[in-house]
Parts: structure tokens; C-alpha cells; sequence
């Protein structure tokens, strides 16, 4: 395995964990540990040239995250979304924070949306850099520290809960075909309509930008199928 092989893993324990989980990450991002399979840790560590322990500890970290599950006396398998678990999550995800945004452009005040501007940019150059890891952890950071300006910590640990649980989703396939830099540019139209004041058009781009990653999900996964193409229709008409 390319990202597990030949790792440079050397430091204090808590380090080495934090090292071993950002390489499964890229890992399931690349294709290399695949929905539904189980994976031991000991397997693993093997991979990596360490112990098993901080690969155990890793794999319950992304547990935690809803990336993987535990499986008795076998390890962990990797978590399987299908498109009914991707219309709900973007669904829940719509309703939240479509009208969250329209509220905290209406309440933010100006010096902490630009705060958000690098963060939006930094999406922008990692996907153009095709940096996965990268952009997965910019664009957390710009939609929950968004969120935060409401106020509302139960609200942002939702909606960083439904993330988790969808982020992986055919992003390698998006950007083979480029398509994630669309997605990443609407991070800095939705900052300029809040900093403009315009909560209706910022809602209006938050549906869109939803709507948008929806469709891409569909798209990247089987797009000949029936399932696809309609995910793919329902999401466009919600951003319609």
C-alpha cells in the first residue's frame, strides 16, 4: 500500500497515533482501504514497520469520525455510505445551514468573516494542488468555524458529525477529473455575498454550493447507474 509502505513514522507515541491515522486517511481517500473490508491492526502495522498498539489506537480514532467500525476479534471495517446515507446527510446538513448562513451574515461581524478568507483560499489551492488531506481539513475548517459564529456549539458538532460521515465520499475520482476546483471557488463566493451583507443570495449560494457536492458525489460514484442519476437530479433541484 503506497501510503502505508515505507512511512516515515518515527516519534512519541501520541505523535506516532496522530502520524499512523493521517495515513490511513489518505489511505481511504485513495482508494487503497476500501468500503466494507475489514482490516486488522497487526496487518496493518506491518504496512507501517511499527506495533500494533498505535495502530489500534489510530483506527478508533477514525471510528470516532464514522470513518471506520470495530469488528469483534477481526479489526475494523471501512464504512460503507450508500447514495440513500449521502440524500439524508445532505439533506439534514440543508437544513441547518442554509438558514444559519443567512442569520450570520446578518449578525457576523465583518473583521471575523474576512478571518475566514485565507482559510477559503487555502481550499481553493489545495484542490488545484490535488492535496486531498489538505482540502478535506481547510474545508472543515471554513464551514464549522463558520457555524461558530452563530454561537451555537451543538449546532457545529452536528453538522462536524455529518461531515465526517460523508467526506471521503469519491473525492479522489473528483479530483482526477478536476471537479473539485468548482466546489472550492464557491467557498469565496459564499465569503464576499456575507461580507456584502446579501443573506439571501449567501443562503441562495450555501443551497447551491450543497447542491453542487451532492451532484459531485453521484457523479464520482456510479454515474451510469439509475441511483446515481437520480441522486444527481434531486440534489440539483434542491439548489434550484
Amino acid at each position: 500500500m503506497g501510503h502505508l509502505k515505507h512511512h516515515d513514522l518515527n516519534a512519541t507515541r501520541e505523535r506516532l497515533r496522530d502520524q499512523v491515522a493521517h495515513a490511513l486517511r489518505a489511505a481511504l481517500i485513495s482508494g487503497e482501504l476500501r468500503p466494507g473490508e475489514v482490516y486488522s491492526a497487526p496487518t496493518l502495522a506491518e504496512d507501517f514497520g511499527i506495533s500494533a498498539t498505535p495502530v489500534r489506537e489510530a483506527m478508533l480514532d477514525l471510528a470516532r469520525e464514522g470513518l471506520v467500525e470495530p469488528v469483534r476479534n477481526k479489526g475494523f471495517r471501512v464504512t460503507e455510505v450508500n447514495e440513500r446515507d449521502l440524500d439524508q446527510y445532505t439533506e439534514i446538513r440543508a437544513l441547518i445551514e442554509v438558514p444559519m448562513i443567512g442569520r450570520i451574515t446578518r449578525s457576523a461581524a465583518r473583521e471575523e468573516l474576512e478571518a475566514l478568507r485565507p482559510v477559503a483560499e487555502e481550499i481553493v489551492r489545495a484542490a488545484r494542488d490535488h492535496d486531498l488531506i489538505g482540502y478535506l481539513d481547510a474545508d472543515r475548517q471554513f464551514h464549522l468555524s463558520l457555524l461558530a459564529l452563530s454561537g451555537n456549539d451543538r449546532l457545529v458538532e452536528t453538522v462536524g458529525d455529518l461531515r465526517k460521515r460523508s467526506r471521503l465520499y469519491g473525492l479522489s475520482t473528483l479530483d482526477e477529473r478536476g471537479e473539485l476546483i468548482p466546489s472550492a471557488e464557491e467557498h469565496l463566493e459564499l465569503l464576499d455575498l456575507m461580507l456584502a451583507g446579501n443573506a439571501k443570495a449567501a443562503e441562495k449560494c450555501m443551497s447551491k454550493h450543497l447542491g453542487h457536492v451532492r451532484s459531485l458525489w453521484a457523479s464520482s460514484g456510479s454515474s451510469s447507474s439509475p441511483e446515481a442519476k437520480s441522486a444527481a437530479g434531486r440534489a440539483r433541484k434542491r439548489s434550484a
